[in-house]
């Protein structure tokens, strides 16, 4: 027996994938949270320098940057690192983000196995 799709009236193929598919909306959410936290690194990076030349400015907590790693932005974190020249000599982030982006890609390739995505 053949599944059918039900698409509400009004609506085309192409816009319920890209609109209504789990995948899509993990992919935006993932380029979203990827390029915010590269910003935020970037950020913090400008703030760090200004610090030294001016006035104390309020700094990005080392914490956030781990959560907002730990939420799915660890590639934009590592690509921040490696741009921006940022938090490079701390061991924690040296060693920390890859070690949360090598844990996000094994628990995606974990998912897929147990859905029987990879054949």
């Amino acid at each position: 027996m053949e599944k059918s799709l039900f698409l509400p009236e009004g609506t085309t193929m192409t816009g319920f994938v890209v609109l209504g598919s789990p995948w899509a909306l993990l992919g935006i959410y993932l380029l979203v949270i990827n390029v915010v936290t590269f910003l935020v690194f970037g950020l913090d990076k400008w703030k760090a320098k200004r610090a030294q030349t001016h006035e104390a400015t309020r700094r990005v907590p080392e914490k956030n940057l781990f959560l907002l790693s730990a939420a799915g932005g660890s590639a934009g974190a590592l690509l921040g690192m490696r741009v921006f020249h940022h938090k490079t000599l701390h061991k924690s982030f040296r060693f920390g983000i890859p070690a949360i982006l090598l844990l996000q890609i094994l628990i995606f390739l974990g998912l897929c196995l147990y859905w029987n995505f990879l054949r």
